[in-house]
């Protein structure tokens, strides 16, 4: 069919889109397989690499250098699962609707790369339907929203084989279709090298914490020998009641920190009665014994959000002396430099609870190794700087996918339309 160029629009079942898009089936545009390989190994099978559900679903694009899993399949699943360059690969079943129909794209062609179980190939076969415009096209809410309602399931969510091949697309012209990808694909590019110096620098970070505060690396003015001290010469403990009744609950989450209960549980679980928790200043430290992923040994947290704040009295509350610097002692904290010593205290019976079992004798007791003063306070200073660097990295990064879900929305329902020469 020959499209022309029209800036006329009409409604669809996407919402108003331009006259010369069609809509079509999938079914007459791509070829769809659902694979049924899953991770085996027989010696009468070929080796392959298997592309899984975690590989599309953490990576838009798939190409050589991801590390893969190894399997073996049959002759003929190798014939028929194994990706090539133009496919695009998306989830198929999930325990979340949300996880439906998340997209990569084969961007090069990759050795042996075989299709796993739970996902589905979408081969564009009639050169009128361009595969990375398509993965794009996965991203967009709009279709995203389209794909997620297709699926079927109560517990757990599946797109049939029909249910893909039915499915309606908007389809711009070819020549379009590839413009609007190639645009796309320069801010995830951008994305990328971005999120590629965000982890860089996270890993740069994490040695420079743990070498500035265990003293393996010096700040070159400072030659004085580190003090050992326990938690009960640095701090005292905060038993404070909330007899002002304050009614701002909150708990300790181990990777937002302190956060107000009903966000955190989407409900108030607190007591009717607030006096008996324990009232916390902005500054003040609690720690949570309860353990969580990346916090073996439970999470120290300083009150920065609110003023002041109720918290449970299960929580090990204290302030600091003055003869700790509050930013280097929170960054000691943060780095986990207190989990050995919890391992020795922890009673492993309280674990099965989800609660580690530490007294507060114990606790205070706890050995840790600090400079003084003035060294604590120029190192916190380094840190907090090579934090401020990450915080301007994310933000760009944060700002480039602001600007890709904007312009991805707006050139994949034509209300923005590319120019062709």
């Amino acid at each position: 069919m020959q499209h022309k160029r029209t800036n006329k629009y009409h409604s669809t079942r996407f919402g108003t889109l331009p006259e010369d898009w069609d809509i079509d089936t999938l079914s007459r545009n791509a070829v769809v397989l659902f694979s049924n390989v899953d991770k085996h190994i027989k010696e009468d099978e070929i080796e392959v690499r298997l592309c899984n559900y975690t590989d599309v679903y953490y990576n838009q694009y798939i190409f050589n250098d991801l590390l893969f899993s190894k399997g073996t399949v049959k002759e003929s699943e190798h014939k028929k699962f194994r990706l090539l360059k133009g496919d695009v690969i998306i989830t198929k079943d999930s325990e979340d609707r949300a996880d439906i129909a998340v997209p990569a794209y084969v961007i090069e062609d990759v050795d042996n790369l075989i299709c796993g179980y739970h996902l589905a190939i979408i081969r564009p076969s009639n050169g009128k339907l361009d595969g990375l415009f398509l993965h794009h096209l996965f991203q967009v809410e709009f279709f995203n929203h389209y794909f997620q309602k297709l699926a079927n399931g109560i517990t757990r969510f599946g797109l049939s084989t029909s249910s893909i091949q039915h499915s309606l697309l908007p389809l711009p012209p070819i020549k379009e279709q590839k413009k609007i990808a190639e645009i796309i694909s320069t801010w995830d590019l951008a994305i990328s090298q971005i999120s590629e110096l965000v982890e860089s620098i996270k890993l740069r970070n994490k040695g420079l914490a743990q070498q500035l505060l265990t003293g393996k690396k010096r700040i070159y003015e400072f030659e004085d020998e580190w003090q050992e001290l326990s938690l009960h010469d640095i701090t005292s403990r905060v038993t404070r009641k909330n007899e002002e009744l304050d009614d701002t609950v909150v708990t300790i989450s181990a990777q937002r920190g302190f956060v107000l209960q009903e966000d955190f549980f989407n409900k108030r679980v607190a007591s009717e009665t607030l006096s008996n928790y324990y009232l916390i200043y902005k500054g003040e430290f609690a720690y949570n014994k309860s353990y969580s992923n990346g916090y073996p040994m439970g999470a120290f947290k300083r009150l920065d959000a609110f003023d002041k704040a109720v918290v449970t009295t299960l929580y090990i509350c204290f302030s600091l002396k003055s003869n700790v610097d509050s930013d280097f002692i929170n960054q000691l904290f943060s780095a986990g430099m207190m989990n050995r010593g919890l391992m020795k205290i922890a009673q492993e019976g309280g674990r099965a609870h989800g609660l580690l079992n530490i007294s507060l004798h114990d606790f205070f007791r706890l050995k840790l190794s600090i400079p003084y003063l003035d060294e604590q306070k120029t190192i916190s200073q380094v840190l907090r700087a090579a934090e401020q660097e990450l915080s301007q990295h994310n933000e760009k990064l944060e700002l480039l996918k602001k600007q890709k879900k904007g312009l991805m929305q707006q050139l994949l329902t034509g209300e923005i339309r590319v120019n062709l020469n």
